[in-house]
C-alpha cells in the first residue's frame, strides 16, 4: 500500500489512546477506567464529559484520574503527550489504546494523558460528536494553563489525535497560536479504519522504522529517483510516526516550510517495508523490456519477495538499471537469491536476459556488505536461484 506524507511547519503526527481496566496498583489505589458505553447510548446520544487519565512509568498499568487542580504523578518538567480519540459509533473503547500508552512509555519517560471524551464522542450522528470537539479543546486548554502555571513548557506539550481527536488537537494548537511542541493528527484510511494507528504503533518498535522519501511523484519514488534524502546525503530520510519530528529542522529550512514524501507499507502488521536497490548490468545485443521478481532466503529458511513490476524496466547493453525492491522482511544474512525475468507476454517467443553483473544493496542498512553475482542468464518466466558473493568494496 502506498501513501503520501506531507510535513508542515508545525509537524502534525498521529497518535492513539489507551484502554484501561479497573485494577489494583501496588499502592492499593483504584485505577480509573476508560468510559465504556453501548450502542443504546449512541442512539439516544450522550452529554459531553471529559475525563483525563494519567499514565507514567510509575503507573504504566493503572490510570490516575487527574484534573486542573489534582495532577497526581504528573511531572510538569517532562514531556506530556495527550492521546485523544475520535468518533465512537458504538461506545466501545478503542482497542489499540493500551498498546499505544505502553509503547510511548517504553520509548520515553514522559507523562501520557488519555483524554476520555467517550461521553460526547459516542453518537450515531457524526455531526453531533463533531460539534463537541471545540469544547473538549477548551477543557484541555484549562488543564494546560494550570500546567504552565506550575512550571510546564509549551515545547513539552505533544498532542496526538485520531479522527475527531485530530480536530481537538488542532483547536488546542490554535488556542496557543501554534506554539505547542508538536501535534500529530491521524485520519482513517478508507481501506482500513485503524491502519494509521497501527502504523504509528509500528514506529515505536525498535526494528520497524517506516521510512518516507521526499519526492515529486509516486512514480519517481518507485523508480528509485528519490532515495538520497538531502544534499549530499547529509539529511536523513524522514520517518513515519513517533520519530517524524526528527526531520522538523530540515523542513523549516524550506520555503514554504513543507515537503511531500512517499512510503509503502506491507499488507499485514507491523506493516514495515525494507528497501533495497537491485543494480543490473546486461549484455544483450538487443534492448530488453520487462519486470524482475527477486526473492531472498536466509540460512534459517526465511523467505521474502519483491515484484518490481509497476512498469517495464528497459535493459540496454552495458547500461546499469537500478530497481527499487521492497521487502516485508529484513533478512540480515542472505544465503540465496532468486531472479525471475518476465516480459508480460502470453504468446510469442520467450526471451533471455543476459546479466553481466547483479548487485543487491540495502537502503535501510547501507553499512551492510553489498551482494553480487556475475554472468547470469535468465530464461523468461523461469526462476534462477544462486548464492551471492560479496561485492568488491570499491565498487559503487
Amino acid at each position: 500500500m502506498a501513501h503520501a506524507l506531507s510535513s508542515f511547519h508545525m509537524l502534525r503526527l498521529y497518535f492513539f489512546i489507551p484502554l484501561m481496566c479497573l485494577v489494583k496498583a501496588d499502592t492499593d489505589e483504584t485505577c480509573t477506567a476508560f468510559t465504556k458505553l453501548s450502542l443504546h447510548s449512541a442512539v439516544v446520544g450522550t452529554e459531553l464529559n471529559v475525563k483525563l487519565m494519567l499514565f507514567t512509568r510509575k503507573n504504566m498499568a493503572c490510570a490516575q484520574a487527574i484534573n486542573s487542580t489534582a495532577f497526581g504523578n504528573l511531572n510538569v518538567t517532562k514531556k506530556t503527550t495527550f492521546l485523544i480519540h475520535g468518533f465512537r459509533l458504538t461506545g466501545s473503547p478503542p482497542v489499540w489504546m493500551g498498546d499505544l500508552v505502553e509503547g510511548l512509555l517504553l520509548v520515553d519517560d514522559m507523562n501520557v494523558v488519555v483524554v476520555d471524551w467517550n461521553r460526547g464522542a459516542t453518537n450515531v450522528m457524526y455531526n453531533h460528536a463533531s460539534s463537541k470537539t471545540r469544547k473538549v479543546a477548551e477543557v484541555l486548554k484549562e488543564f494546560i494553563d494550570q500546567m504552565l502555571a506550575n512550571g510546564a513548557s509549551l515545547d513539552n506539550i505533544y498532542m496526538v489525535g485520531v479522527s475527531l481527536g485530530a480536530h481537538v488537537s488542532g483547536f488546542v494548537g490554535e488556542m496557543y497560536d501554534g506554539q505547542l511542541g508538536r501535534i500529530t493528527g491521524m485520519q482513517y484510511f478508507k481501506c482500513d479504519h485503524q491502519r494509521s494507528v497501527y502504523l504509528y504503533l509500528s514506529s515505536l518498535r525498535e526494528n520497524c522504522a517506516i521510512t518516507a522519501y521526499p519526492c515529486e511523484s509516486y512514480r519517481d519514488y518507485r523508480n528509485g529517483k528519490c532515495i538520497s534524502c538531502g544534499t549530499p546525503q547529509k539529511v536523513p530520510c524522514p520517518l513515519l510516526g513517533y520519530y517524524a519530528d526528527n526531520w522538523k529542522d530540515y523542513v523549516r529550512e524550506k520555503d514554504p516550510p513543507m515537503t511531500k514524501a512517499f512510503f509503502d507499507t506491507a499488507e499485514e502488521k507491523p506493516y514495515c517495508i525494507y528497501h533495497y536497490f537491485v543494480d543490473i548490468i546486461t549484455w544483450n545485443k538487443n534492448v530488453r523490456r520487462g519486470s524482475i521478481t527477486i526473492k531472498l532466503r536466509d540460512k534459517d529458511g526465511n523467505i521474502t519477495e519483491s515484484k518490481i513490476d509497476h512498469e517495464p524496466a528497459t535493459f540496454q547493453k552495458y547500461h546499469q538499471v537500478s530497481l527499487l525492491a521492497r521487502f516485508n522482511q529484513d533478512l540480515d544474512k542472505v544465503a540465496t537469491i532468486s531472479l525471475v525475468f518476465s516480459t508480460g507476454t502470453v504468446i510469442g517467443p520467450k526471451y533471455k536476459l543476459r546479466i553481466l553483473r547483479m548487485k543487491l544493496r540495502s537502503l535501510v542498512h547501507p553499512e551492510r556488505p553489498q551482494l553480487c553475482r556475475y554472468d547470469l542468464v535468465l530464461m523468461e518466466n523461469v526462476e534462477t536461484i544462486f548464492q551471492p558473493i560479496l561485492c568488491p568494496k570499491l565498487q559503487m
